[in-house]
Order: C-alpha cells, then structure tokens, then sequence
C-alpha cells in the first residue's frame, strides 16, 4: 500500500496529469512509497474517495484546477470527515492564489503554492517522520529547471497507447496579458535541451507519436523551436502529431521554412489571437502586431499544411459587442480550420481583477468564473454570446458541416451565424444534447427560412455533408437515395476526427 497517493480528477479519461507526474519523478528516496491516481470529473466524489482510502495512505496530494475545483472541494470535505488523520496536502494553480476564502484550504492540512515540484517531496519528508510543520501555507518559488527530474519516464503503456502525452520545452512566459496566470511569470525559462531532447527521443522509442506541447510560446526563440522541429522530421511517420501553441505576430524565415515541411495531418498550431481590437489590447497588457499576426496567419494557411486553431475571447475589458464582431469577421475571413470562441474567465490571481470595477465586470462566483456582464455587454447579450460559442462548436469547429458553413455564413459571417443562434436557441430552448440528425434538419430549416438561402443548394450542401457522417436514418428534407461517399471523402473526415481528439 503507498503511503503518498498523488491524485488529481482529469477533465477527461484521455488528459494524463503532467503535474503529479512532476511531482512523482522528484520524490527522491520517498519514490517507492508512493503512487499515483488519477480520476476524471465524472464519478460521485464519494466513490473517488472509497477508492483512495482503500489504501490507506498516509498522505495524499491533490491537484486542484479550475475544472475539478468543486468535485475537488467536495472531495477533501469527504475525505476529512471519513479519515481525519489521513494528511491532505493541496497545489495547483486553483488553490494557489486567493485561497484564504476557499472552503477546500481551510478543510486541507497544507497547502503548496505555486510550483511545488521539490516542495512538496520535502514536506512529505517532514511528514512522514512524524514533524508536522506550523506553517499550514508553504510558498513555493519556481525550482531551477535544470534541477527537476523529468517527468516523461512515468507515463505508463497504457497512457501512450490511450492517453495525450503532455511535454514541455519550457515554463512561464514573457508576456503580460492580464487574463492570464502567465502573466505573473518573469520570463519563459527553458529546460536543458540535452536532456529534454533525449527524453523526447525515449518517449518517441517507446511508441509515442502524439505530442501535445504545453509551451506557452513555443515560437518564442526560433532558434530552439526549429531545433524541435526538425527533431521531428527526422522521425516523422504517419503517425506523427504534434501541437503546438505560438505567438501569432513571431514567424521569422528559418522558422516559416522548416514548418513548411510538414505534411497535412502531423501539426496543430494554436493561434491566441483574442481580440483584434488595440485599445482593449492596450487595456489587458497585450503586445501584439495585429498587422503582422494577420500576414502570418494568411501566411500558415496558405503556405503550409499545419491545422490551424486560433482563440478569440469574449468579454475583454473595454470590447463591446461590434468590436468582438469586427474582430471575428477579420479572423473568418484568414480561415483557420477552427476558432475556439472563448468567455472571459477571472481566473484566481489574474491581474484582470483590476478592471472589475472600471468596466463593472461581474463573474460568476462558481467554476470556471465566467464573465457574465460588463459595462459594453449586458447579461442578456452575453448568454447570447455564450449560445453563440456553444453553437460555433457543434457545427462550425466539429467538421461535419464543411458544405454546409459558407452558405450559413456568407459575407457576415458573425451578424449570420448570430442571427442562426438566435433563431436556434428561440426553436429548440437547447444548447446541449441536440441530436446530430436533427441538428441537420434544423440547419436546413434556418437556411431556408430566416438566412434565405435557396432551397436547392441548401439541400446539395447538407445532403453532401450528411453523407459523410456516418448517421442512419435520413432527415426528412432529403431525397430517398443519398449518393456514396467518395474514398477521398472519407479519408478527410478520418484527418477531422483526428484532429478533434487532440482539443
């Protein structure tokens, strides 16, 4: 039985936790009485705890994030009243700022802030000889990187074979944007490269071929970024996927180059753009050359093969709702494959808690702390927007609507597709759970109906993207016989289903 239980609740079975992996690969001599565990948000918080103290830990770490902030509250409250000498120790970027309220802190019997990588194998140390140290609050300065053991020894089999495998060149970032916890960071600090890329060369030995970077600003030092990369083309196969995320206004020529070289299907590249609008950007600390982000954007498109996934916010200080639209219309129009239409979170310790009352932004005092109201978008506007985001990522970012999109989106493509989630919202009262038959029969009907569109290439478009799905049953509005899908056809709905595991 371990004695430490390292433990954090995964938003999905597929997400393996790199942090408590960080946290296991630099216990030192307390290694083997230790294990992990890791659980997802689904189960009864009751059930994950039978099952921790099925092994009657004397201690058990606990990484708290903003998706499992309240299943993990619910957990340690369990825990506490079932074992109260088993010792819970918490960290995490949840817990790590603003914690003297959180019910979970005063419940727990320490706390590890920032990156607790050495801290926490130190205080277990003290732990387990029986000290029990006075301080319940222990802040935790950034270890030096070359200093950590790394972490990529201690994702199983299992995990290559089902699970995203998470890596990181680097930590921090240099950047201030003030909807960001990176913001706090001084700078972006590499690993040592030797070791990195020789543990990068292990995993890829042992069948790895998904890579998922969590980098902030993988393109920050191209000099290292085509070193990575041309890593890759050495071992590039079928197989290989990587993501990446980068700064849009950074791609100087050896970097452009070296990405030319990828094939289709092998790399994501995840875009933040967030608003295109410079005086907001001016108000959350964000540099960045609009101009110049928009010539590489084109430029990624057009150039390369790479998947491009660029993030828009809603709800950033000082943009109300026709900014946010010209915004997303100059972003439609560079087509990326996707774009994640995000809500403004005040995540614990960002420093855009300065703006609330300026811009009387008002949260939700529950995870994950949404935006629901500013000074530009009313209550009213914002669910608006917030079924605007839900329906963009059923139809526009699953793939299945490749026919479909430009009909439904025409020349204003933020003013149609709002006017689309009006209208859907106003016929179904459902922003979940609407099944992707129907969803095809509603989609004809808002064609056809509020966004006047012929009825006949409104048929040819659904019909083509119907028959790719895969669905049985035919919507009404389609003739009897629907034609075969062609094998080229098919193997770009594989690529789309490829790329939606990866999000």
């Amino acid at each position: 039985m371990p004695e430490i239980i390292l433990a954090t609740l995964n938003a999905r079975h597929i997400h393996a936790s790199l942090g408590l992996r960080y946290l296991y690969a630099n216990l030192g001599d307390l290694q083997p009485r230790a294990a992990i565990r890791e659980f997802t948000i689904d189960p009864w918080p009751i059930d994950i705890a039978e099952r921790l103290l099925a092994e009657r830990p004397r201690i058990i770490g606990l990484g708290v994030y903003i998706w499992n902030a309240e299943r993990s509250r619910e957990l340690v409250a369990l825990l506490k009243q079932v074992s109260p000498e088993t010792l819970i120790v918490l960290g995490g970027p949840e817990v790590s700022h603003e914690w003297q309220d959180q019910p979970i802190v005063a419940q727990a019997d320490y706390l590890i802030t920032g990156q607790g990588d050495l801290a926490f194998a130190r205080l277990c140390e003290r732990l387990l000889r029986g000290e029990r140290p006075a301080q319940k609050v222990i802040e935790a300065p950034p270890p030096p990187l070359e200093s950590l053991q790394l972490p990529y020894a201690y994702y199983t089999e299992q995990d290559i074979a089902q699970r995203l495998i998470y890596v990181e060149a680097s930590r921090g970032c240099p950047f201030k944007c003030e909807f960001c916890l990176s913001a706090l960071d001084r700078s972006a600090r590499p690993f040592t490269p030797d070791s990195f890329m020789q543990a990068l060369e292990q995993l890829h030995q042992r069948g790895v071929r998904h890579f998922k970077f969590v980098d902030r600003t993988f393109n920050l030092n191209p000099q290292r970024s085509v070193a990575l990369l041309e890593f890759f083309l050495e071992r590039l196969d079928e197989r290989l996927f990587l993501h990446f995320e980068v700064i849009p206004d950074h791609l100087p020529q050896r970097l452009r180059d070296t990405l030319r070289r990828f094939p289709a299907g092998s790399l994501q590249l995840e875009i933040g753009i967030q608003s295109f609008n410079p005086e907001v950007q001016g108000f959350i600390n964000r540099k960045q050359d609009n101009e110049q982000s928009r010539a590489n954007l084109q430029w990624l498109r057009t150039e390369t093969r790479a998947h491009l996934h660029a993030d828009l916010i809603i709800g950033l200080p000082g943009e109300d709702l026709e900014s946010f639209a010209r915004g997303f219309d100059q972003l439609a129009a560079l087509a990326p494959h996707e774009i994640q239409v995000g809500v403004l979170k005040r995540l614990k310790g960002s420093p855009i808690i300065r703006h609330s009352e300026p811009y009387r932004m008002r949260y939700n005092p529950a995870a994950p702390y949404n935006v629901l109201s500013t000074d530009r978008i009313d209550f009213p506007t914002m669910q608006r927007l917030n079924r605007f985001a839900r329906y963009w990522e059923m139809i526009a970012n699953s793939g299945r609507f490749r026919q479909t999109l430009p009909l439904l989106l025409g020349e204003q493509p933020f003013e149609r597709f709002m006017r689309f989630s009006d209208w859907l919202f106003d016929t179904t009262g459902q922003v979940h759970r609407i099944a992707l038959k129907r969803l095809f029969e509603l989609l004809h009907d808002a064609l056809t109906g509020p966004l006047s569109v012929p009825a006949a290439p409104a048929t040819q478009a659904l019909e083509a993207d119907f028959s790719r799905s895969g669905i049985k049953g035919r919507p009404a509005f389609l003739p009897r016989q629907c034609g075969r899908v062609d094998d080229a056809a098919a193997a770009r709905d594989r690529h789309s289903a490829r790329q939606a595991r990866h999000h």
